[in-house]
């Protein structure tokens, strides 16, 4: 149950999927000057070294970020919280989406991150001193504070999906979310998996919010055996543009061989 480490996969091809799309929706809700809440449910470290013997050893980052960082340009938000954390941090440094979050949001939003193993909670609490980090089960503690203050703003449900119930359970939590925070925009990133584990849970979701966005995009597996052929993004209430921009995303991801 707490044995996933994301430091072995930090910076593949889905990380670059779902943070960009995170950089960019959290971009979006700045540019109003009204405040925001930012909640994430299973945050992970924060920050990661992909010079790390585990990530070398995977070898993700170098089929993934390393090898489509000039997808971005200058001004992309995403690229922004790269070239920030490599100035603070050191070139082989990469931004998880609790590190994303601070970098893109301001001193008068609130942020609050849930991670459940002790020694990554304990990293997060570390790499994020003025973010509020709670080590609890990240979807009681969001059952705990929707709505929100302010409660303009947005989630990032980003599990592990290491418990196979959470396939089962996730729809079930996000009907309740959604009906407890009116106006938030919930952002759930699940695996597309050659097994299909995923399609009965993105059939739930699909019947009980019509009007969301769902993105996907396909990838060769990390290596041999390996089950993850894509990534997937089931954005609630999604921002206006979100969906050109993933569809940018998209074309940029079809050209991969």
């Amino acid at each position: 149950m707490l044995s996933y480490q994301h430091i072995y996969h930090a910076g593949n091809l889905a990380d670059v999927h779902k943070h960009s799309l995170l950089a960019w929706m959290l971009d979006y809700l700045t540019a109003k000057d009204k405040p925001v809440s930012y909640i994430e449910t299973h945050g992970g470290r924060a920050l990661y070294d992909l010079g790390a013997a585990e990530a070398i050893k995977t070898g993700e980052a170098a089929r993934g970020i390393a090898r489509v960082r000039h997808w971005f340009d200058h001004a992309h938000p995403y690229m922004k919280s790269l070239r920030q954390t490599a100035e603070e941090a050191g070139e082989n440094a990469y931004p998880g989406s609790p590190k994303i979050a601070v970098q893109r949001l301001r001193d008068t939003d609130t942020i609050t991150i849930a991670e459940l193993h002790p020694a990554e909670h304990n990293a997060l609490e570390l790499a994020l001193p003025t973010a509020t980090c709670r080590r609890i089960n990240g979807f009681d503690m969001a059952h705990g504070m929707l709505p929100p203050t302010p409660r303009r703003g947005l989630m990032l449900i980003d599990p592990s999906f290491e418990i196979k119930d959470d396939y089962v359970s996730i729809p079930q939590h996000i009907k309740k979310f959604v009906r407890a925070w009116n106006v938030g925009i919930i952002a759930l990133w699940y695996p597309i998996l050659m097994s299909g584990a995923h399609d009965n849970m993105l059939k739930a979701l699909a019947k009980d919010h019509p009007d969301a966005l769902r993105h996907e995009v396909r990838f060769p597996p990390a290596r041999p055996g390996h089950g993850m052929i894509g990534s997937g993004m089931f954005v609630i209430r999604p921002p206006f543009g979100l969906a050109a921009e993933a569809a940018k995303l998209k074309n940029r991801f079809d050209q991969l061989k």
